[in-house]
């Protein structure tokens, strides 16, 4: 079985040759994503820099990050040594690529800074690739780490839905262990046990109620009532960068909205899971299509709108939270996307409903990397 590194290697080895260049170069810190796919190195928030070149690649760790560059580079060469005494990562680079290769034109990725690319253009002809190598493929490896992350954020689900079928009515607003629960409150809690599996939060714990469940990415406090919904959307990163990501929508008192629009989003979810049934060479659009038709056939508007569903049904999930495969772009689904099915739909006066399963395409169908039921009625499990 092809390694991670030996994909990237030959993804790497690809482009090169498209471009007619003889190295390439990333420099950035560990807030690039594609930079941490390179190397797997999650060290300094400050600029560090990986080389490619000639069958090898380097990374040129800051000193006092080596043993962690040890440690966690997927590749060949971890440099802490340079021949100028606290040169830049860009010097660092050149050097390191003047070691591997009679190099005359480099390859970067397109979203290097400009002031990275006008030094490096004193020495060498610059080009610039889109490309992510390949990483939107997920290896065995990949989809386990990815995996383990969900199981956790369905930890986390399952303690917040526990809550809330514990709850006590008291002047329409619900209340748990004697106190007001809020959607801050109940963050904190989903945050703790994300944090006993050994994930983190990352500022990912989106918790809205009633009418702030149409705010996408609702972070806030706010008050949680009888017969409004409960939208939890719970996305960790594990320790090796994976992300992971769930939705489901709760309330306590059903009416009649909100139990019309989560059975849409119910039929919605399952008619886009029937479009990935051929797996590979699937239209990702053919998702989002789907998807938005059952959603329309409920009366629900999609699309550019203020009422219904005015998101995608999905994208891509990895080293990123939201990466390639988009579920509204024309590209062909491949064996290995991790990808999130997630229609929904939102009233700013009445509430929202969202529900998201995280899945990984086959060549001949799909695999849910969710196990956690949909309910619309809290429970402890």
């Amino acid at each position: 079985m092809v390694s991670r590194y030996e994909s990237l290697q030959n993804a790497i080895e690809q482009e090169l040759e498209a471009y007619d260049a003889d190295a390439f170069v990333h420099i950035g810190d560990r807030f690039d994503d594609l930079l941490r796919y390179c190397t797997h190195f999650s060290g300094p928030d400050r600029d560090y820099a990986f080389v490619y070149g000639s069958g090898q690649s380097v990374l040129c760790a800051p000193r006092l990050f080596g043993e962690q560059a040890e440690r966690e580079f997927i590749g060949d060469i971890v440099r802490t040594d340079h021949q100028q005494n606290g040169s830049t990562p860009v010097i660092r680079a050149i050097e390191t690529i003047n070691e591997l290769t009679a190099a005359a034109r480099i390859l970067l990725p397109s979203h290097v800074s400009h002031r990275v690319i006008s030094v490096l253009e004193d020495d060498f002809e610059v080009c610039t690739t889109d490309t992510d190598f390949g990483r939107a493929q997920k290896t065995s490896n990949e989809r386990t780490q990815i995996e383990s992350v969900q199981t956790a954020a369905q930890h986390g689900m399952a303690h917040a839905e526990a809550i809330l079928a514990e709850t006590e009515v008291q002047q329409d607003t619900l209340h748990w262990k004697g106190e007001m629960l809020t959607t801050e409150r109940l963050r904190r809690e989903v945050n703790a046990v994300l944090a006993k599996q050994g994930v983190q939060d990352a500022g990912n714990t989106v918790i809205g109620a009633g009418r702030s469940c149409s705010d996408l990415h609702f972070t806030g406090n706010d008050e949680i009532r009888t017969g409004e919904t409960v939208l939890l959307d719970i996305s960790p990163r594990g320790k090796s960068g994976y992300y992971a990501d769930l939705t489901r929508t709760f309330v306590v008192g059903i009416d009649t909205w909100t139990r019309t629009a989560y059975d849409a989003v119910r039929d919605a979810q399952d008619a886009a899971l029937a479009a990935l049934d051929n797996g590979e060479g699937t239209e990702a659009k053919a998702v989002h299509q789907a998807a938005s038709a059952v959603l329309s056939d409920h009366g629900f508007a999609v699309g550019d709108v203020s009422v219904g569903m005015y998101h995608g049904t999905g994208h891509g999930v990895g080293l990123s939270l939201h990466e390639a495969p988009s579920l509204s772009s024309d590209e062909l689904l491949k064996a290995g996307h991790v990808i999130t099915v997630e229609p929904g739909v939102y009233d700013p006066e009445k509430g929202g409903v969202r529900i998201e399963d995280l899945i990984m395409v086959t060549q001949s169908s799909y695999e849910n990397l969710t196990d956690y039921p949909r309910c619309l009625v809290p429970s402890s499990r």
